[in-house]
């Protein structure tokens, strides 16, 4: 049997997150969806399946069918929270993948382990992280920001320090892309109206109804998906070309920076 990606432009970059849903009182649903931008710059969705949590088991199932059925090549990035499941599964089903761990997921983690009065200020100096023009200067403020917190708010830079790679892998791909790919963004208006469906519905739901449903809300909602900016730089991410700083390296860039 022929793959369903054969005939179609091949993949660049997927947003992976678990979204979870109370389908009756007493059960719990983790919808698992893979959304992925293709080098047309197209985004739609890929699997929305149904588990009880985000395991490394449930994720590697997602993620052996997707190979299956043909997503294993050009496969660049993949993008998702801190979810230590989701990223095993990526580790051995794609190991060549880079990982973005997603910058809104990362920036709440951070900021709930410290004070209402100490929130806004972290979050700005976080902010000038991933804000950075290049990788060089994120780096200079990640360093600034553990030293100036870390005596008092130790808990908090642990959970900033250590996936600093991690956070700032999006540097390795083109400027215009970074917008799209530091965070999860094109889960966040599609679930919140499934949480809101599901949520009225729970004492009538069924699983297999809330995934039929939340199924039908992201097909209506794929047709709105932005599409990615810096369309012309796909092709070459595809190929497997680097960027340092959003600078495309040829022959004698890569020469020159070593």
């Amino acid at each position: 049997m022929d793959s369903i990606f054969d005939s179609t432009p091949q993949y660049v970059y997927v947003w992976a997150d678990g979204i979870y849903s109370t389908v009756r009182m007493d059960d719990r649903l983790c919808l698992l969806v893979i959304i992925g931008s293709d080098e047309t710059r197209r985004k739609e969705l890929l699997v929305l399946s149904d588990d009880y949590r985000e395991s490394e088991a449930s994720w590697t199932e997602v993620l052996m069918d997707l190979k299956q059925r043909g997503l294993e090549k050009a496969l660049r990035l993949a993008v998702g929270d801190g979810a230590l499941g989701l990223w095993k599964a990526v580790a051995k089903c794609w190991p060549d993948t880079d990982q973005q761990r997603c910058w809104v997921h990362k920036t709440a983690n951070v900021l709930e382990k410290l004070s209402k009065a100490m929130q806004t200020k972290v979050k700005e100096v976080l902010h000038n992280i991933w804000q950075a023009e290049t990788r060089e200067k994120a780096y200079e403020a990640f360093d600034n920001c553990i030293e100036r917190f870390s005596p008092k708010y130790p808990k908090a830079m642990q959970c900033l320090e250590k996936d600093k790679d991690s956070i700032l892998a999006f540097y390795d791909y083109p400027a215009e892309n970074w917008q799209h790919i530091r965070t999860t963004n094109p889960f966040k208006s599609v679930f919140a109206t499934v949480r809101l469906r599901t949520a009225k519905t729970k004492n009538c739901g069924s699983r297999t109804t809330t995934l039929t449903m939340a199924f039908k809300l992201m097909e209506v909602a794929q047709k709105k998906w932005f599409r990615l900016r810096g369309y012309k730089f796909l092709a070459d991410v595809v190929q497997g070309i680097k960027f340092v700083n959003s600078v495309k390296q040829n022959g004698d860039q890569k020469q020159q920076a070593a």
